[in-house]
């Protein structure tokens, strides 16, 4: 009966989040061991080492961006700045952005080193020569040219040293997300050098995280092709090391992504580690060098984002980043999750609302398994008409298992009955059900959407609750007993459709299955909202295709 199989579906499907958690989660890189390190690398050519000397202190934002000249940057979406004291960037805003639905703060991802939870980027030279001076997070750089920088003004910081080696950054900004830098030492003197470009991304603590196993919350990268994720616990365990030619490294949360892109088609080496510190840093493992008054230069990239898809797949294509539209953490249903995506968001381009969007999905999902259902339902029906000759048969052998078996398959073959059919539809909505709860979890896009009336974000539950009169009545309820519309209306929905269904012959099973709406009802309350709007909505569909088929279907044999 398809109140059994939508039941099993449900049951499946959860059963498969905790499935792919326990044995399709990416494999946990490692540290090669058979990588044999440039001498020049192990004998500390290397990015700033996150055991420099840093006091944190528990002080505000706003008071550590007063510790140092800043120089602001701003487009239609990022608003923050840089700190002259190291060039970093530490202070960034997302202008589209708020915490809350009903709240107007903006997200504030990047801050100064200088806080408990500070988050920031660096990058620069670093030489073998410990007689040369380089800048680090102590140096002070000065403005030349623009005050601002925008997607339309770059800027550039100077810094010039004791040994006559003056060294710039050019930055420059796009109108989404992309900070351009390039870097370059000019040499004055008569003396040869050599320079190794870097970039690191430092994170003073981990921040507040889901932690929940569909999604990866930690350092990322694709180095050579290979897609890295490596949990916070993990580095603090054991450092990851590797040399790669391509790809990019950084921190990926659940909605927001920072990441550096390394100079093009030049060897590096990456390295994520843990030493009062989160660090994922690049290095260069062969030289610039820097000849008698010459300069050298090097560029890099920085993507600070919101995981907009259509940002993070623009720029996998226009920087032709390897697999940077993997920041999404799409799953092991690529194939399915990301497809599905693209149809709620061409629904949303014509509707104006996700929730809308998410029906005419559930719409074009009944079609695609019309087929299977259709085969289904007459099945059922035919079942359900047979009901009361099954029962005859069942009295008249009550006392021969055997030969009740018997008839009842001659039974099935005469009036072409499976009736296994019913399982049919189960296996494309198990899929269905876990690659929409990705989509509804995992995208940015879906943050904060509305439906209609009290639903105000479709990617969190029903915020109303059945043990309140959903907000009736004045005091709020333990987050355990928040069962909202939209989770009783499908439960409701899955009522009605068992009620169109050959109930189980066991008088036992039959009780046990009445009260499965209402175990489901419980079960989905936490979903997101948007996910259940689909349930519900794919109930109804069934309901309607269900009334229609039994009416047409027939059997020969009656009682």
């Amino acid at each position: 009966m398809d109140s059994k199989n939508t039941i099993a579906a449900i049951a499946l499907s959860s059963a498969v989040i905790v499935l792919y958690s326990l044995f399709f989660v990416p494999e946990k890189s490692t540290t090669d061991q058979s990588l044999i390190e440039k001498e020049k690398i192990e004998q500390g050519t290397d990015a700033p080492s996150l055991e420099q000397k840093e006091d944190i202190v528990e002080i505000s934002r706003d008071d550590a961006l007063k510790q140092s000249e800043r120089i602001q940057f701003e487009n239609d979406n990022i608003i923050g700045s840089i700190s002259l004291k190291g060039a970093s960037i530490d202070d960034l805003t997302f202008k589209n952005y708020k915490i809350k639905v009903n709240d107007e703060e903006k997200v504030n991802l990047l801050k100064p080193r200088a806080i408990k939870d500070g988050y920031l980027i660096d990058s620069g030279f670093v030489t073998s020569d410990k007689n040369i001076d380089v800048p680090n997070s102590d140096t002070v750089w000065a403005i030349e040219g623009n005050n601002k920088l925008t997607n339309v003004s770059p800027i550039k910081l100077v810094w010039t040293n004791k040994q006559g080696l003056k060294f710039e950054k050019e930055i420059s900004l796009d109108d989404k997300y992309l900070f351009s830098i390039k870097q370059k030492v000019i040499n004055t003197t008569e003396k040869k050098y050599d320079f190794y470009s870097y970039g690191q991304i430092i994170r003073n603590e981990i921040p507040e995280i889901i932690d929940f196993l569909i999604l990866h919350e930690g350092l990322i990268a694709t180095l050579d092709d290979e897609l890295i994720e490596e949990d916070y616990d993990d580095i603090q365990e054991k450092k990851f090391t590797k040399i790669a030619n391509k790809g990019f490294l950084g921190f990926s949360d659940k909605y927001w992504v920072t990441t550096l892109i390394p100079p093009k088609n030049k060897e590096f080496k990456t390295t994520f580690d843990y030493k009062n510190k989160f660090r994922a840093n690049f290095i260069a493992t062969e030289p610039l060098e820097l000849n008698a008054n010459s300069s050298i230069e090097e560029k890099l990239q920085v993507i600070v984002a919101a995981k907009r898809v259509d940002v993070i797949d623009g720029y996998a294509k226009t920087l032709a980043i390897d697999k940077f539209d993997l920041v999404i953490d799409w799953g092991f249903l690529y194939f399915l999750t990301k497809p599905l995506w693209f149809a709620l968001d061409y629904f949303f381009k014509l509707f104006g609302n996700y929730g809308l969007s998410i029906i005419a999905v559930t719409v074009c999902i009944r079609l695609a398994v019309f087929p299977l259902a259709n085969y289904s339902f007459r099945s059922m029906a035919k079942m359900k008409a047979l009901t009361p000759e099954m029962t005859r048969l069942k009295e008249l052998h009550k006392n021969d298992k055997m030969k009740l078996q018997q008839e009842m398959m001659a039974l099935y073959k005469k009036e072409k009955v499976n009736p296994m059919s019913g399982c049919l539809p189960i296996i494309p909505q198990i899929f269905i059900f876990f690659a929409l709860y990705k989509v509804l979890f995992v995208t940015i896009e879906m943050r904060h959407m509305p439906f209609y009336g009290w639903v105000k974000d479709l990617s969190e539950r029903d915020p109303t609750s059945l043990f309140n009169l959903f907000g009736f009545l004045p005091y709020d309820v333990p987050s355990f007993l928040v069962i909202g519309v939209l989770p009783c209306a499908m439960g409701l929905s899955m009522y009605f459709q068992m009620k169109l269904n050959p109930a189980p012959t066991d008088p036992l099973q039959a009780k046990i299955f009445s009260f499965f709406p209402l175990v489901l009802t419980v079960i989905l309350a936490p979903f997101p909202s948007g996910l259940v709007l689909y349930w519900t909505a794919n109930n109804i569909l069934t309901m309607a295709q269900q009334v229609v088929i039994m009416k047409r279907t027939t059997v020969k044999t009656t009682t």
